[in-house]
């Protein structure tokens, strides 16, 4: 496996839970334009908020419009809120055309939105629905706005950040079959699945685009209480750790679980740090580059090899290619 030498830690001076006003001290982003999927719900909605405070014009596209015009009252203007559903390719291509005739750059776009542990499912075009929303959606959104991406990137640099999550060391990419065509379906395997098909694409991301101004990361969010769990019971959630029978976080959640402004924090910080300048294909967490760890860790963690691998990387991406333009 080959993985790019920036994939280890540096000196950020900001620790594993700052706020999100301290990530952003001194940061400067009026006049620039940013993207926030899911931007209206957990981290996604404090990462809205953090980015507006610096002064970014932030648009969020929304499965659910109405619900995002609520959530985001006071702190965008509802014309930055278009309906975009990940799981329909045709509906992420439409939204993409219609940011595309009205602007044309786009400094800063965090793929945040995504679905975990979700029973089987299909999406519009076929797709198995965790790999469709997480990765198929967001893989379409990021080229469809790439003419926005390269003309900030020509100008002050543009970047990708896209939320994979620990949850990557539970499977690699199984390129025979991607979308449990012939294998038994296991919630956790695909939502892994999906995750490190996330860190893969920042990686090639990365690759293509950085001579044009682009640079691309994966993130970690760390653990966080959020909409994302709304598919798990409790009971599954008490086995895992996470809550007590009577719902209340565990002991262990409350120790190392991160609040939702937190759990925003790498995100922000791959989107807008000067300390990753220059860098990028690298997976984050704790607002700094993660560790590589053994695939056969058994921390939480660092990240695996497979995530993070260059040749893996240009396979996912020609095999997306390849499916989306089968359709």
């Amino acid at each position: 496996m080959s993985i790019s030498q920036d994939q280890n830690p540096i000196e950020t001076g900001l620790g594993a839970r700052p706020q999100p006003d301290e990530i952003l001290s001194g940061i400067d982003l009026r006049g620039k334009n940013a993207l926030v999927t899911g931007g209206y719900s957990g981290i996604g909605l404090e990462t809205t908020r953090a980015l507006v405070k610096a002064g970014a014009h932030v648009h969020v596209p929304a499965r659910r419009p109405e619900t995002a015009q609520t959530a985001l009252e006071g702190i965008i203007d509802g014309a930055h809120i278009g309906a975009m559903d990940l799981g329909d390719l045709r509906s992420v291509e439409k939204f993409a055309d219609d940011f595309l005739s009205q602007h044309d750059r786009l400094d800063i776009l965090i793929g945040n939105a995504g679905i975990m542990a979700c029973p089987f499912e299909t999406t519009a075009q076929g797709f198995e629905s965790q790999i469709g929303v997480n990765h198929f959606g967001h893989f379409t959104l990021v080229k469809k706005l790439m003419p926005a991406l390269e003309k900030a990137g020509q100008a002050d640099g543009a970047r990708v950040v896209l939320l994979s999550s620990i949850g990557h060391r539970i499977a690699a990419i199984d390129f025979d079959d991607m979308h449990f065509a012939s294998r038994d379906y296991d919630k956790w395997q695909s939502y892994g699945q999906s995750k490190t098909a996330k860190a893969l694409q920042a990686v090639e991301l990365d690759r293509r685009g950085r001579e044009k101004g682009i640079r691309a990361f994966s993130v970690h969010p760390g653990g966080i209480f959020t909409p994302l769990q709304r598919h798990l019971h409790n009971e599954e959630m008490v086995a895992l750790g996470w809550t007590k029978e009577d719902g209340s976080p565990s002991d262990l959640a409350a120790a190392g679980f991160k609040t939702p402004p937190q759990g925003a924090g790498t995100s922000l910080f791959a989107a807008t740090s000067p300390k990753l300048d220059g860098l990028g294909g690298v997976y984050c967490e704790d607002c700094n580059i993660a560790k590589p760890v053994a695939a056969d860790s058994a921390d939480y963690d660092g990240v695996r090899p497979w995530a993070v691998d260059q040749e893996q990387a240009a396979q996912l991406w020609e095999a997306t290619e390849r499916q989306i333009a089968a359709l």
